[in-house]
């Protein structure tokens, strides 16, 4: 059996592609410099509780990794829905803090945006809105 690594050939697959690489950057980035992911995120761990820096790189970067490299390198529909539910759930998180945590911020409306376009684009595709 031959393994090789597909590569998208429709607008479709592109655009499930593009989400699953941003997914993948991102845990990465979480994985490999996890101080500087939670910057970004807007997260300061306490410097005495170093266990914020290991939940980083383990849960957060675990979660982004694992999703984000299995689309990748399988390329099935499915993999791309569960994508595109993933950053719908997170998506639907980051409304109920906006709505009820009191987080109604530039920042968040500007990242729920991005949550929503990275939803958006796997789900087109598995759900063959844009083949």
């Amino acid at each position: 059996m031959d393994f090789s690594i597909p590569w998208p050939i429709s607008q479709g697959e592109w655009l499930a592609w593009t989400s699953a690489v941003i997914t993948t950057a991102l845990g990465l980035l979480l994985f490999l410099a996890p101080r500087m992911g939670l910057k970004w995120l807007r997260l300061q761990p306490h410097p005495e509780k170093p266990e914020a820096i290991v939940e980083a790189r383990s849960r957060l970067a675990g979660f982004y990794l694992g999703l984000g490299l299995c689309a990748l390198l399988l390329a099935q529909p499915f993999l791309y829905m569960a994508l595109g539910f993933s950053w719908l759930f997170t998506a639907f998180g980051r409304v109920l803090g906006i709505m009820s945590d009191g987080a109604n911020t530039p920042y968040n409306w500007a990242v729920l945006g991005l949550e929503l376009l990275l939803t958006a684009l796997p789900l087109a595709f598995a759900f063959g809105i844009c083949p």
